[in-house]
C-alpha cells in the first residue's frame, strides 16, 4: 500500500541559486496529488527531490525534510539508492531500454537491486507488473521482443510495468503523457486512477484538464519573475482548486489570464 509523504520547509538550490522555497505539504497515502504551475516554477524540482534523483544533478542540493511516513529520506545514513526502491520514477519520454526484450525491461529495476529470484518467480512478477500497467493482454505472447518495437502509449505503460515491479510505495510521474497521442493519453490516466488503489502517486502536468482529471489533491506553483525562487502558492482538494481557490494567482491561472 502507498506510504505517506511530508514535506517539511523543502527548499532546493542548485548551487547558491536558490529554485525553490520552502515548501510545506502532506502527500496523501493512496491518493494521486498533481502539481501544477507555469514553466520554471520549481514543480518537477520538487518532484526529482522527492526519490533524491536531483542529487545527480551536479551542486544540486535541498534543505529541510522529506518524511515517508515519518522517516526522513534525506536523514544522514539513508541510502539514496534504496530510496530510489522506494520511490519509483517515470519520466515523460518513454524510456524502456530498447534493445532488451519486453520482460527484461520489467525486470531490470529488480536485477539492478541485485535481486536474485528462480525463473518461475521472474515470470510471476513479470506477468503481474503487465497487469498492473493495462499491458498484459497487448504483449503476453511477445515477452521475448524488443521494448522498443511497441507504440508510444505501451512503451510508457512498459515503463510503469518497470517502476511497479521494484514494488514501490510511492510512484512518481512527470509529465507521463506529453509526448503521447490522445488515445494513449486516455489509457495512462485510466491507468493511473487504478494505481492508487496500491501506490501514492505524484504526478507534474502542464495539462491542467489532466490535473482536474486524474488528481484528488493539486498544488499550484507559481514564481515571481526571472532569479526569484519558485513557491508552493496553494495546496487543496482538485475539486476547490479548480472551482474555489483561495489565492488570486491560482485563480489568474486557471482561468488562463498568465502563464
Amino acid at each position: 500500500m502507498g506510504k505517506r509523504l511530508e514535506l517539511k520547509d523543502l527548499s532546493i538550490y542548485y548551487g547558491k541559486f536558490l529554485a525553490v522555497e520552502k515548501v510545506n505539504m502532506m502527500i496523501e497515502p493512496n491518493a494521486v496529488t498533481a502539481f501544477i504551475g507555469p514553466s520554471g516554477c520549481g514543480k518537477s524540482t520538487v518532484l526529482r527531490s522527492l526519490d533524491r534523483m536531483l542529487e545527480v544533478t551536479p551542486g544540486a542540493y535541498t534543505e529541510g525534510e522529506v518524511l515517508l511516513d515519518g522517516h526522513n529520506l534525506y536523514g544522514k545514513n539513508v541510502d539514496p539508492v534504496r530510496v530510489r526502491r522506494q520511490v519509483g520514477m517515470v519520466f515523460q519520454q518513454p524510456n524502456p531500454f530498447p534493445t532488451m526484450t519486453i520482460a527484461d525491461n520489467v525486470l531490470a529495476g529488480v536485477k539492478l537491486n541485485s535481486k536474485r529470484m528462480p525463473r518461475s518467480e521472474q515470470q510471476d512478477l513479470v506477468e503481474q507488473s503487465l497487469r498492473g500497467a493495462n499491458l498484459w493482454e497487448e504483449v503476453k505472447d511477445r515477452l521475448d521482443r524488443p521494448g522498443g518495437g511497441l507504440s508510444g502509449g505501451q512503451q510508457q505503460r512498459l515503463c510503469i510495468a518497470r517502476a511497479i515491479a521494484v514494488k514501490p510505495d510511492v510512484l512518481l510521474m512527470d509529465e507521463p503523457c506529453s509526448a503521447l497521442d490522445p488515445i494513449s493519453t486516455l489509457a495512462i490516466e485510466d491507468l493511473i486512477q487504478e494505481l492508487k488503489q496500491n501506490y501514492t502517486v505524484v504526478i507534474v502536468t502542464h495539462n491542467m484538464q489532466q490535473a482536474a482529471r486524474v488528481s484528488d489533491k493539486t498544488g499550484f506553483f507559481n514564481i515571481e519573475g526571472t532569479g526569484k525562487p519558485g513557491k508552493l502558492i496553494e495546496y487543496d482538494a482538485t475539486e476547490t482548486i479548480f472551482s474555489n481557490p483561495s489565492m488570486e494567482d491560482t485563480e489568474n491561472y486557471i482561468s488562463g489570464r498568465f502563464g
